[in-house]
Parts: structure tokens; sequence; C-alpha cells
């Protein structure tokens, strides 16, 4: 594994959010609970640790008691030319299934199309390839 890798502390989701984001990009989805890891800081079947790895690569975990969840601003997740263009539309037209459109993908007057969506679980992704 090379380069940077976004770790996720969801609110007791992250077992949905990630089956989401596998549903949406492919790739293998690996989960492991606390009970997996013998912890006992939460429920048995909460996600201790997930990684969804392939063209997107993303960890993920249930925030414990005492830790922060996710919360987004100012950031977003660019995904500019990171595969064929009709994959990236169907991955916009996926991730806007439950979230907010804030910038649809379309042509720009640059030539390339790109648009911004905020999925269901709060994350920001800019999407878009050339031509």
């Amino acid at each position: 594994m090379t380069g940077l890798t976004p770790y996720l502390h969801f609110p007791g989701s992250a077992r949905e959010a990630l089956t989401f984001y596998h549903g949406v990009f492919g790739g293998d989805l690996t989960l492991h609970t606390l009970a997996d890891f013998g912890r006992t800081d939460g429920p048995a079947d909460g996600i201790a640790h997930g990684e969804l790895t392939g063209r997107v690569q993303l960890f993920a975990a249930d925030a414990g008691p005492d830790d922060p969840s996710l919360e987004l601003r100012g950031i977003l997740f660019s995904l500019l030319g990171t595969a064929e263009p009709a994959e990236l539309d169907s991955w916009f037209t996926a991730l806007a299934e439950g979230g907010q459109v804030v910038d649809p993908l379309q042509l720009r007057p640059w030539g390339d199309h790109d648009g911004t969506v905020v999925d269901r679980f709060g994350v920001t992704w800019l999407i878009g390839h050339v031509g």
C-alpha cells in the first residue's frame, strides 16, 4: 500500500458505509468487529477496523464512546480521472443516492467534466474526467 488512505470514524455506521462504498467502487472489503479484536468498548458487532481496497481505498471504524465521529468540513475527496468516464459517471450517480448533489457532473468551459456530491454519510466527492 502506498499513498494517502483516508481513515473515517463513523457514528456506529461503519459497516453500512463501507458496504455502500464497496457497492459503488467495487474492490475488496474486509470488516473486523470489536469482538474479533477482543474489544469490549462497544457492541460486539461494531466495526473495529474495515478496509476497502481497490481503485478507491478507504479505512473506517465505528467511533469509540469517547472518540469524535465523522464531521467533514472544508475537505472533499477528489476522484478526477481515476477511472474511465462511464465508470466515474456511475460513481457520481451512486454516491448521489440518498445524498446531495452540490454541483452536477457537467462539461466545464475548460473542456473537462466534473461535479461535486455529498453522499449519505456526509463525505464530499469531486468526480470528473477529461472530455
